[in-house]
């Protein structure tokens, strides 16, 4: 039995972002008797400890996932499962730093997802972005295959390093579910909202996520309503966009929603889902969207033209994004139809973990 050891992230169950939901559908999906996954979890983060999670063993580490302990958690992570597997299946890069060191007494294989070239961030300052490209290039350096998520990373590390790496999406379909007629009213009488009577937009709350473009273009389209859900007190950026347009009667502020059924319901009966997104490769949030077929308004960027094969409406700038909203010659049906039939070809969750077990 091949074990495969995966480090980098929270944990499972997953509670947090895009890298725990990968991580639990990788054990999810595992239908193979010859692969056996640990997942190394942050016991500041979880309550309970469990031996075992859907057939993957969890080991814990007693650091915090995130901030200025997300390196040295990596590091113990790393050393652990060096000790424990026959391959290493690393999510982000703040750890691999380390990797020179590692290399002088490990010979473990390694599979590295570098993410979303971190180190280009708005959000970090210049001596994190530093740092955050090092480790990026040990990363690239003494990894033994490098994945990427979106065709504009994999031409990154190409470009930079002159390496070849696997390109492996994000799935979605995780977010599907069976929801009755009844239960769809509820919750949209519960934020007093008419099926196709809005926008909707999903994201952490982040200058990069253009977060202050969309919040524009509505305030100044009266008639258009906004469902926007994120972690408005979490920066002082989010808590002044909030302050700034909560005023608007046409835009609903929401806090983050973790209910997948809350957030079927909403995605399943907007009118446009807006993607703001300028960095990070191939974005969850994006592909799990796609999987209900409405027109999607995304930033104009490689990344977010990659993920929707050109087939999306994009944007630029808050005038570009009013020009869309209000165009009404635009085919948005035809937008939608499109980002479900990508969405079911590339981004099933069974897909993924059958490539990423290709690599182990």
């Amino acid at each position: 039995m091949k074990k495969v050891a995966i480090i980098g992230t929270v944990g499972v169950p997953a509670n947090y972002g895009g890298f725990e939901t990968l991580v639990e559908q990788l054990v999810r999906h595992n239908s193979s008797d010859d692969l056996q996954y640990a997942v190394y979890c942050s016991k500041k983060s979880y309550d309970e400890e469990r031996w075992v999670y859907h057939g993957a063993k969890t080991e814990y580490v007693g650091l915090s996932a995130n901030g200025m302990q997300s390196i040295p958690y990596d590091i113990v992570s790393l050393i652990k499962a060096s000790r424990r597997s026959d391959v290493i299946l690393i999510l982000g890069v703040s750890g691999c730093a380390f990797l020179p060191i590692f290399r002088l007494f490990s010979k473990k294989k390694l599979v590295i997802n570098i993410d979303g070239l971190e180190h280009r961030r708005d959000k970090w300052n210049k001596w994190v972005r530093r740092f955050l490209k090092f480790s990026e290039k040990q990363a690239v350096k003494y990894g033994d295959v490098i994945v990427t998520d979106n065709q504009g990373i994999t031409d990154y590390v190409t470009e930079e390093y002159g390496k070849k790496s696997a390109l492996i999406a994000y799935g979605g379909d995780q977010v599907i579910q069976n929801i009755s007629e009844a239960e769809a009213i509820k919750t949209l009488t519960k934020y007093n909202l008419e099926p196709e009577g809005y926008s909707l937009a999903i994201c952490r709350i982040e200058p990069e996520n253009n977060v202050h473009t969309i919040l524009e273009a509505f305030s100044k389209t009266p008639d258009k309503n906004l469902v926007f859900v994120g972690n408005w007190t979490k920066s002082a950026y989010g808590k002044e966009m909030m302050e700034r347009y909560s005023k608007f009667p046409n835009i609903k502020i929401q806090p983050a929603i973790y209910d997948l059924r809350i957030l079927n319901v909403l995605r399943s009966n907007c009118q446009f889902y807006l993607h703001g997104h300028s960095a990070g490769g191939t974005n969850p949030s994006l592909v799990e969207a796609m999987f209900f077929g409405k027109p999607i308004l995304a930033f104009d960027c490689v990344y977010n033209r990659e993920s929707t094969e050109n087939k999306a409406e994009y944007f630029t700038s808050t005038t570009d994004l009013i020009a869309r909203l209000t165009n009404k010659l635009a085919n948005h049906s035809e937008n939608g139809s499109a980002m479900a039939e990508i969405a079911d070809r590339r981004y099933r969750w069974e897909t993924i973990s059958r490539q990423y077990e290709s690599l182990f």
